[in-house]
């Protein structure tokens, strides 16, 4: 049994006075060498001196960050146990669990986090289930936060794909996620999850796009429409230094000013 509870770790994640502003710098488990994040955890040290709260982690970041986030205890981590990896078929792809809660409670992480992708077939989508059902049970046993991502991989974002991804996160939601993140499907739509759904949402940046203001008033909307958190990666750390120091001061501002927490 771990030494915390989820409760601990989760105000660990959302703090009282602000919404979460995670720094996702995991996206090597599922495409490699990422332009900009060929060095992870330099990106990271970068971000520690910024006014975030936390990141998004692999097994192997966390492993090797190990004297950084000693050094900043305030710092969440939010670990990625799962990969998938999409197949050139449309309904077709090949997931695996790469770590375990335990391994988590061992690393000292605060949250687990798993994909849900729904651009699969049946089958597949069973199995998706049965894992994070499987993982929301254990991580009860280790008292770990469970953060779950409904996705529609290499798929057009599309308003019938943003209608899918809140059927999904509701799907999530049932399986026993403590924390749905989500692509930011407008603020209506977040307003309506946030609304339905007693645990925190938090709001994916996804790929580089739009200019900077643009990152700036969807993450002010998401946490003006309840979110209690933004996980921001390649829309800060891809753009231009002097740009990403910009949008990653004004996004700070805005987990403080728009903030309403609601859990």
């Amino acid at each position: 049994m771990g030494r915390y509870s989820t409760n601990y770790r989760m105000n660990r994640v959302f703090r009282p006075d602000r919404a979460a502003l995670v720094v996702p710098i995991d996206h090597g488990l599922v495409w490699g060498r990422v332009k900009q994040l060929e060095a992870p955890v330099q990106v990271m040290k970068r971000f520690l001196k910024e006014d975030v709260t936390g990141f998004m982690v692999s097994t192997g970041i966390v492993k090797a960050s190990e004297v950084e986030m000693a050094a900043a205890p305030q710092m969440a981590r939010i670990l990625a146990i799962d990969a998938f990896w999409p197949t050139s078929a449309p309904a077709t792809g090949t997931g695996t669990l790469v770590a375990s809660v335990e391994d988590a409670v061992r690393l000292g992480v605060d949250c687990v986090k798993l994909l849900l992708p729904w651009n699969v077939n049946d089958a597949e989508k069973v199995l998706y289930c049965q894992r994070i059902g499987t993982v929301v049970s254990e991580a009860a046993k280790w008292q770990m936060p469970v953060m779950v991502e409904p996705v529609f991989l290499n798929t057009p974002r599309s308003p019938e794909i943003i209608e899918a991804e809140l059927e999904v996160a509701r799907v999530a939601y049932d399986l026993g996620a403590d924390i749905i993140k989500i692509t930011f499907p407008g603020p209506e739509a977040t307003a309506k999850l946030c609304a339905e759904l007693d645990i925190p949402v938090v709001v994916a940046g996804g790929p580089l796009s739009g200019d900077a203001k643009s990152t700036l008033k969807d993450v002010t909307d998401a946490i003006a429409a309840g979110a209690q958190g933004v996980v921001v990666g390649r829309k800060v750390w891809q753009r231009q230094e002097d740009e990403t120091k910009w949008l990653i001061g004004e996004m700070a501002k805005a987990t403080r000013s728009a903030f309403t927490r609601r859990w």
